[in-house]
């Protein structure tokens, strides 16, 4: 049957006329530029109530750190690529004639001998200024940008932000704090770990660590083995080696009322990969919570296709696919350790946590739940 056709339809609409859309006012604008390993993202966005509208996004992988495990320097290919994607954030930035901005650089640029030649480069060809930042600043923005997604019944938090060339842990001890302000006393952690002068609830950060082995980095250390499965068990075995120095979990029982928050472009692709998701939605992965079994079974699942099928796997996608079995092998890694069975997904990361972190100080976000 032919779909019927509404009265007036062949009517040509009347114009609505209305006022233009007004763009934001710059003064109103943050970017949060996050150059990585493997890649280039930047937000740019205004305050809204307790939480921020983003305006404008980029992100590529521009492989910053290829070869950085053998030679110790960045290559001229790499910087190339990466200088090419800074100049559409340059643009972008200019487009929106954004004022208040931080861009900074993580990893591969700390470990990189020329590292100051590539900074210098940049500020040469973009007019962009990049601050390479230490690891605790790194773990104290990526709690920040999960502060929305904790619990109120969470006493014990366990952030973990796995990234291209590193990967940050940070324990959190919440029982202290009233329910309803956890959540802001883990926003007010970007000032820093020690909060002891803080007159408001605090936070504390039992242990936090920056192991330098992300999905890039893992990846190099095993790629000359060419089992699948072995080298990913390797890979898993050789990442829980490098925790022995962090160890606040060892006489803590599982229970209820500990939390861990999994931010990273692994977490939010095995939680795609579990919906059954073919085309990527943020709305259904960010604050997804998944169990230790939900997660074995996607990994064990990307096992059974191989490289070949991981290639082909839409939910997995091309800049993914060399990276994912190195990430599952730290996610595996980190649910064998802790006293939970399951996972919070958080789809936000280290820009968030700059926007958060730029917003805060300057007062403009509303109080109130997140």
């Amino acid at each position: 049957m032919a779909p019927r056709r509404s009265k007036g339809a062949g009517a040509f609409p009347k114009a609505v006329e209305g006022p233009a859309p007004k763009r934001p006012d710059p003064a109103a604008l943050y970017a949060a530029l996050d150059l990585g390993t493997n890649s280039c993202r930047m937000l740019i966005a205004q305050p809204k109530g307790s939480g921020f509208h983003v305006v404008d996004s980029f992100s590529k992988s521009v492989q910053l750190g290829t070869g950085l495990e053998k030679s110790g320097n960045l290559s001229g290919g790499s910087m190339t690529r990466t200088v090419q994607a800074l100049r559409i954030c340059q643009q972008k930035l200019k487009k929106h004639k954004v004022r208040n901005m931080r861009l900074v650089a993580t990893e591969a640029c700390r470990r990189a001998k020329n590292a100051h030649v590539f900074i210098d480069r940049v500020r040469r060809e973009t007019g962009l200024r990049l601050e390479i930042i230490e690891p605790e600043q790194e773990a104290r923005l990526a709690v920040v940008s999960c502060a929305p997604l904790v619990s109120t019944k969470t006493e014990q938090l366990l952030v973990v932000d796995i990234g291209g060339g590193s990967t940050e842990l940070v324990w959190i001890d919440l029982a202290s704090v009233p329910k309803r302000d956890r959540p802001s006393a883990i926003m007010r952690l970007h000032t820093g770990f020690n909060q002891t002068d803080n007159p408001f609830p605090v936070a504390k950060v039992v242990d936090w660590i920056s192991v330098p082995l992300g999905v890039a980095t893992l990846r190099d250390h095993f790629s000359d083995v060419e089992d699948d499965a072995a080298r990913f068990a390797l890979m898993s075995w050789f990442f829980e080696e490098n925790l022995n120095d962090f160890a606040p979990y060892r006489d803590l029982q599982a229970h209820d009322r500990f939390q861990i928050v999994g931010t990273s472009g692994t977490v939010t692709t095995v939680a795609a990969s579990h919906l059954g998701l073919r085309r990527y939605d943020r709305t259904k992965v960010d604050g997804l919570r998944m169990t230790s079994e939900q997660i074995d079974k996607v990994i064990r699942g990307y096992l059974d296709l191989g490289p070949s099928g991981r290639r082909a796997d839409p939910r997995i996608g091309q800049d993914r696919q060399a990276l994912i079995m190195s990430g599952s092998a730290i996610l595996q890694a980190l649910m064998r350790l802790w006293p939970t069975d399951r996972l919070s997904v958080a789809d936000r990361g280290l820009r968030e946590g700059l926007l958060y972190a730029q917003m805060s100080a300057h007062g403009v976000l509303e109080d109130g739940a997140f």
